[in-house]
Formats: C-alpha cells, sequence, structure tokens
C-alpha cells in the first residue's frame, strides 16, 4: 500500500496523522449518495466484500462508579464493526466496561468528534476515546475504513490500524 492522494493537492487529516506516523495507506474515492450512506453502498462503490468495510460508531456507556458529583455519569466509546452488522450494544458495554451502552444521537456526533454520518474515522477525532474492533478485522490484510470525509476510502492493514488508535480487539455483534 501505498500514499496515495485524493484528488489534486487535497489530503485528509487523516492521512496526514498516518504519514506522520509513517504507517502505509490508500485512499480510495469513491461515489456518494446522500440518499444511502450505508456501508453496503459504500462497498458496492468500491467493488468489494462488505465484510472488509468496516464503519465506525460511537456510543455512550453508563459506567459503574460514576455519578454527577464525581464526573458525567456517561461516557464516551467508538466501536469499528463490519459494514454489514449491528452492533451488540451489551457486548459494545461490556467490552468498554459500562452497565449498559447506546449510540449517540445523529446530532452529537460533529460536536464531540469532528466527523459527519459517513465520514466517521477511528482516527483523529476531538479527542481520543477507548476504541473497540470487531474481531473479524483481524481476517483480512487490509479493511476499509472512511478516510474522515465522505465519498473517500482508507485502506488499511487493520494491525497497523489497531494498534495506532490503540483499539482493543472484541467480539461486538
Amino acid at each position: 500500500m501505498g500514499k496515495e492522494k485524493h484528488g489534486v493537492g487535497t489530503k485528509t487529516n487523516v492521512a496526514r496523522l498516518l504519514d506522520k506516523a509513517h504507517i502505509a495507506y490508500d485512499l480510495i474515492p469513491y461515489e456518494v449518495d446522500e440518499n444511502n450512506l450505508a456501508a453496503d453502498h459504500v462497498a458496492a462503490e468500491l467493488g468489494e466484500d462488505i465484510n472488509r468495510v468496516f464503519k465506525t460508531l460511537v456510543l455512550k456507556g453508563e459506567f459503574p462508579g460514576r455519578n454527577a458529583a464525581n464526573s458525567n455519569a456517561a461516557g464516551h466509546f467508538v466501536c469499528v464493526i463490519p459494514g454489514n452488522c449491528e452492533v451488540d450494544l451489551k457486548k459494545a458495554a461490556r467490552a468498554a466496561g459500562a452497565k449498559k451502552a447506546d449510540l449517540i444521537p445523529m446530532k452529537e456526533l460533529l460536536p464531540l468528534t469532528g466527523y459527519i454520518r459517513g465520514g466517521c474515522c477511528p482516527i483523529g477525532m476531538k479527542k481520543p476515546f477507548p476504541t473497540f474492533f470487531h474481531s473479524t478485522a483481524l481476517d483480512f490484510d487490509s479493511i476499509y475504513v472512511s478516510a474522515g470525509q465522505r465519498g473517500l476510502q482508507l485502506r488499511i492493514d487493520p494491525r497497523e490500524l489497531i494498534c495506532f488508535v490503540g483499539a482493543t480487539v472484541v467480539e461486538l455483534i
């Protein structure tokens, strides 16, 4: 894998962070359908197996021992799962050490992460969150995740990506 630019002179923050860390990747553009931001559409546009196209989800968990007196009772974390799957909220909560978890409301995504729906990447969020990858990411020599904007995917070695973001590999579906 090389380091390819998307368009002329454009590079996402994700690409800059990977370049700085000397991690190999490819930026792969695809045609965006604003009415269909689903991962299966992205996989079809890329001509790739949907099991290799991962989506990044942000969840909010209720954690034991936290209350209004000592901190926010809820904390955020990230799950990266195959695009054709739904996250199992109980497994995600267990992985994060939370009593329970739920997906954040869409209106919170941009202010919390800096990313919009269809462009959320586990790299380069406004602040680091505990991150969990579904175990099937390790079944492939490369996977796809959003490169930080709609219409651009990142093809990367999952082991390097998991290490770079400090993620844990668990069962999430």
